[in-house]
């Protein structure tokens, strides 16, 4: 299990690359994070032969693994809709009952499934790697946790505890998680983990020893800072120090970073492509020089159009189109882009739209959740590269969008482009579809910019390459003698 010091110690990239590096000692491996709180989610197998939500770092995770990812893998989905309000996916699905009851009330409801799920990975795999959430010594959430400790003790597993030394107070922060925990819990950690260093690793003695003798408990790697690991963000948008494209730039693309974002991880593949530069924007001056400006997915769709109109992003965005500039709207974006949001149900909220496609999308209680392939038809315009492209990703939305039933009489209409996933305007230079995961296809990078990101997989063999050269070998001998023993 994979602890961390604190939310953004790198508890996520780490349990993906030990994921890597037990599948290539040739065990068969499953990643499992009992709860996960994220607007980045990826949809998967669920039980009795159906489709499923889970977080997107367990997707990346499972597929570090080179297993099949399934909604065991996340069985607690929370999905901020608000700072008081998430909506609650349980083993894949959505829960009226629990995103009503109260969150201290919850832990003893999903408790039995997230055992059950955690049980039944452990009986299918060789090896199961928990990745934690936040720090294991919220000593006021201690007795409601479902997630950290909780889990490790029903596991009895190995616990690595990782602090970001970047941060300054690694040594205070490991000492002091160590000693809230319980006795029986501190039993359990194994290792301590130091991340981001930059430097010489030689001038951090004599604190890992120190540290040893204080806990008994020993350093079992340095990780220097890995800026470009490759992984897509898991809780926040893209560091800027690591936002600009390798060598000449040709194409500026802004995302706007709206509160309620959702599936912003879908873009790390263009922030790998050679002469593309993404950034984030939440001004109409982060938009000036750009060349492409995307609308991405959105949790709360309604509230985030109203955030975009009171920065002025909308008449940004108006202009930017009117100019001719490419404008790209996913899920919530492309619902944005529309004449207008109803929601009679009162899932959402109702609002006027961009107005820049003559769509309109109505709300409902249902849930679209599935997987989804098709091929582009006669894409026109600034888009006309993806004419005839193949493409596969997912979908996650309540909205349902169709033609504005008064512009379509009026002549004024969408060239739909894959059935009920994606239209564009008249102009050509406005795109908005359904399908998430459009950059992680290589055949639309090769249509779009003639060129290829770093794969997946290159970034997985990395990754797991790393726990060989920055972990102890003492520690990875007994991490594999600890696999093959008898249970």
């Amino acid at each position: 299990m994979v602890l961390g010091t604190t939310s953004g110690a790198g508890k996520s990239w780490l349990t993906t690359a030990l994921c890597r590096w037990y599948s290539d000692q040739g065990f068969k491996v499953a990643p499992f994070k009992a709860q996960n709180m994220s607007n980045n989610a990826r949809v998967v197998a669920g039980q009795q032969g159906g489709e499923g939500e889970v977080g997107s770092a367990q997707y990346f995770q499972a597929l570090a693994a080179r297993a099949e990812p399934e909604v065991r893998m996340n069985p607690l989905l929370l999905k901020p809709e608000a700072d008081t309000r998430s909506q609650v996916v349980l083993l894949g699905q959505v829960s009226q009952a629990l995103t009503e009851m109260p969150w201290r009330g919850r832990s003893e409801h999903v408790w039995p499934a997230i055992a059950q799920a955690l049980d039944d990975l452990r009986a299918d795999y060789d090896v199961v790697v928990i990745e934690g959430a936040g720090s294991p010594a919220e000593i006021n959430l201690h007795a409601s946790d479902i997630v950290n400790m909780r889990v490790a003790r029903h596991a009895q597993a190995d616990c690595l505890l990782v602090s970001d030394i970047d941060r300054g107070g690694a040594f205070a922060h490991l000492y002091g998680t160590w000693a809230l925990l319980p006795e029986d819990e501190r039993a359990l950690i194994k290792g301590f983990v130091l991340n981001k260093f930059r430097g010489d690793a030689s001038l951090l003695a004599p604190a890992p020893e120190m540290l040893q003798a204080l806990t008994g408990v020993p350093t079992v790697a340095v990780i220097p800072m890995l800026w470009e690991h490759g992984l897509p963000e898991e809780d926040g948008v893209f560091d800027d120090r690591s936002r600009g494209a390798a060598g000449a730039v040709h194409t500026r693309i802004a995302v706007l970073a709206y509160p309620r974002i959702s599936n912003l991880d879908e873009f790390q593949p263009l922030k790998n492509v050679p002469g593309v530069r993404l950034q984030w924007a939440r001004t109409p001056a982060e938009l000036q020089g750009a060349d492409w400006i995307i609308l991405p997915g959105s949790k709360a769709t309604a509230a985030d159009l109203a955030w975009l109109r009171a920065q002025g992003l909308d008449q940004a965005v108006a202009e930017h189109a009117a100019r001719g500039g490419r404008v790209l709207g996913v899920c919530g974006g492309l619902q944005m882009l529309g004449e207008a949001l109803v929601d009679t149900h009162g899932i959402d909220g109702n609002a006027p739209g961009l107005g820049l496609l003559p769509l309109v999308t109505a709300f409902a209680p249902d849930k679209t959740v599935r997987r989804a392939r098709s091929t582009f038809g006669a894409v026109q315009g600034a888009w006309s590269a993806l004419a005839g492209c193949p493409v596969q990703g997912y979908e996650i939305h309540h909205g349902q969008t169709a033609q504005h039933p008064a512009m379509a009489a009026a002549g004024d209409v969408a060239l739909e482009l894959l059935p009920g996933l994606a239209w564009q305007n008249a102009a050509g230079n406005v795109l908005g579809l359904y399908l998430h995961g459009l950059f992680e296809d290589a055949q639309v990078l090769q249509a779009l910019f003639g060129a290829q990101a770093r794969t997946l997989e290159q970034v997985f063999q990395g990754l797991g390459q790393g726990i060989d050269q920055h972990f102890d070998p003492a520690w990875r001998a007994a991490a594999r003698a600890a696999a093959r023993a008898p249970r």
